[in-house]
């Protein structure tokens, strides 16, 4: 298993397209330079460089973009990975809108979790931050998920000053009666939105303020980023996601790859090591994944004003 510091990296995100069929205010500028079809990863190499990985001792695989479902071979990829027994979990991150028609091939293919990127209920607030998005499609997907086991759901909520403060109470209630874990996120100054961001962040302390009733409650896997609530009796739990506020950098058990094959140890950083000069090479590979992981820093830099270049949708957050 890859080694931090005393630490193992048992968890890879890696980023399938860096396209998108959403234009989010948080993740992108309105106008974006996207990577041409010969920079970025094919199915194949994506392959060969999760072979890798998980030859290094590396169990749990996220897929995330841009919107990984629009990648073509996205279920080949999944299915792939699954047939490995040693990868105990494979899951994806979604903004959802094409996950009613693909969540039973997703299951069948052998996707094991579902997060979906949602952070309005309001359909016309969804419509405007999105840049287009159409929120019918986004629950209908959700609710065919929950129905065929692609759970428990989680709901990533981006929370955002003057935009979505005032639902926190509606997202909080939809863990009451199902088995859903909302997880607000601080927003992060990343790329050429960075000072949108920092104009539009607000503390997670806010949902504990606005609903007192949450109680902690005790999490199960230490490397995860959130810290957990629940309301009273109820089915479902809240995380809080704050590496603005809170860092959870000394539980760091993660590192990522971009769509054009650009090793990252840190989403926070701006090193990062080429694997797509090196995939035909498997001792290459494995070199700079061990190269990657001796540069990762303890803790990021947000605090200091350390911001990464890259937009988010780039990187794969």
């Amino acid at each position: 298993m890859i080694d931090f510091h005393g630490r193992k990296i048992n968890y890879l995100r890696l980023s399938v397209t860096d396209s998108c069929n959403l234009r989010c205010k948080y993740c992108m500028p309105e106008c974006i330079q996207e990577s041409c079809k010969k920079e970025r990863l094919s199915i194949e190499e994506m392959k060969n460089i999760c072979s890798v990985f998980i030859s290094q001792g590396i169990d749990k695989i996220r897929l995330t973009g841009g919107e990984p479902l629009i990648k073509k071979g996205i279920l080949d990829l999944i299915q792939y990975i699954s047939s490995y027994p040693q990868v105990k979990d494979i899951a994806i991150t979604t903004n959802g809108l094409l996950l009613e028609e693909m969540a039973v091939d997703l299951k069948k293919a052998g996707l094991k979790r579902i997060n979906i990127s949602l952070d309005s209920l309001v359909p016309e607030k969804f419509f405007g931050m999105t840049r287009g998005g159409d929120l019918s499609k986004v629950l209908r997907g959700i609710e065919l998920a929950e129905k065929i086991g692609l759970g428990p759901i989680k709901l990533n909520v981006v929370l955002i000053n003057g935009f979505n403060d005032d639902e926190i109470e509606n997202f909080v209630d939809l863990t009451r009666d199902r088995n859903i874990e909302v997880r607000f996120i601080e927003l992060m100054p990343i790329g050429e939105v960075a000072n949108w961001s920092l104009d539009h962040f607000i503390s997670n302390e806010e949902i504990l303020r606005k609903v007192p009733q949450l109680q902690k409650v005790n999490k199960e896997n230490i490397s995860s980023p959130a810290t957990y609530y629940k309301l009273p009796n109820s089915k479902g739990k809240i995380g809080l996601i704050s590496p603005i506020t809170c860092n959870f950098c000394e539980n760091c058990n993660r590192i990522r790859v971009t769509s054009q094959g650009y090793l990252k140890h840190c989403l926070h950083s701006n090193e990062e090591f080429d694997l797509k000069a090196v995939i035909s090479n498997k001792d290459s590979i494995k070199d700079l994944i061990k190269q990657a992981t001796l540069s990762k820093k303890l803790r990021h830099q947000l605090e200091e004003g350390n911001y990464i270049s890259r937009n988010m949708v780039q990187v794969g957050g």
